[in-house]
């Protein structure tokens, strides 16, 4: 995850600034692909994607979005944070557009999950009602942020606190076959904040000890982090419940930057993992052009 030019994710979780908005329009319809694209490059040939909708479709509404991801043949979107956002009728077009909800926010950044002093019962009761809005989209995944750094609290004091609200939050999960993701994440993007690298997420979902809190893999993330991404991936795998992607520098799509994506696709091949990967990232030249990089990438059969 990661503030782009002009947008802030942090922001958008906070203040759930992303509406469902005005009614679909002509105005979404999917490129022409010119001689050497493809016409549905959502429909890559190896790996399942799960186009992040926040990052991508500048311009358009929460309902628009999705109806340009099942144009440009994605199985699945992903998302944010879902207050303001209209969930029965993105459920109603989702079903009607066979897309499918790999993921999305259930809570935000903030310093309430990782304070020695929370209760957690606000905590709880936001993972309750995420777990409603997954059962309406068909969704078994939802992301849980840590928390950005307490002056005066140590990182293990704040690791101790989030541990102990996501205990009292995975019954409740395990209950409604739901998974808790945490994300770790990378301080270049997220300066101050209490979690970065697969070692401590791995070390929190031990501690909580549940198979419904697992681990948001951001390869992006783990890039600028541990690197070593195929074999720490390989060393986290029991721990990974979802797949993000971005190519390093400048959090844009595969085929931009220094990573060998068609390496690492083949590695999550590897796997066996089964899930989508999601595309968090920022198209460089356009969401077209970007598809397209995407499913080059993922072409190598």
């Amino acid at each position: 995850m990661n503030q782009g030019p002009g947008f802030s994710r942090r922001a958008a979780m906070a203040g759930g600034l992303l509406a469902a908005g005005s009614m679909m329009s002509g105005a979404t319809a999917a490129p022409v692909p010119a001689d050497s694209e493809v016409e549905k490059p959502g429909a890559t040939k190896n790996t399942r994607f799960a186009v992040n909708v926040e990052m991508w479709y500048g311009g358009k509404s929460f309902l628009e979005k999705i109806e340009l991801a099942a144009k440009y043949g994605y199985p699945a979107i992903e998302f944010w944070p879902y207050e303001n956002k209209d969930i029965p009728a993105a459920a109603k077009l989702l079903k009607e557009k066979n897309v499918a909800v790999s993921q999305f926010t259930a809570w935000p950044f903030g310093k309430i999950l990782n304070n020695p002093a929370s209760t957690h019962d606000d905590f709880v009761r936001k993972i309750e009602e995420s777990c409603d809005i997954a059962d309406q989209l068909d969704c078994s995944l939802f992301t849980v942020v840590i928390g950005d750094d307490i002056a005066g609290v140590s990182k293990a004091e704040m690791h101790a606190a989030a541990i102990k609200g996501l205990k009292r939050a995975a019954p409740i999960c395990e209950k409604r076959k739901k998974t808790i993701i945490i994300e770790p994440m990378n301080p270049r993007n997220h300066p101050n904040h209490c979690l970065y690298g697969g070692d401590d997420a791995i070390a929190i979902c031990k501690a909580v000890g549940s198979q419904s809190v697992k681990i948001n893999w951001d390869l992006y993330h783990m890039q600028i982090v541990d690197g070593d991404l195929c074999m720490r991936m390989r060393e986290g795998w029991d721990y990974i419940g979802y797949l993000q992607l971005a190519d390093n520098p400048g959090r844009h799509e595969p085929g931009t930057g220094e990573l060998n994506y068609t390496r690492v696709f083949q590695e999550i091949k590897a796997l066996k993992y089964t899930g989508y990967v999601g595309l968090e990232c920022h198209p460089k030249e356009g969401d077209w052009k970007a598809a397209q990089r995407i499913y080059k990438a993922d072409d190598w059969t």
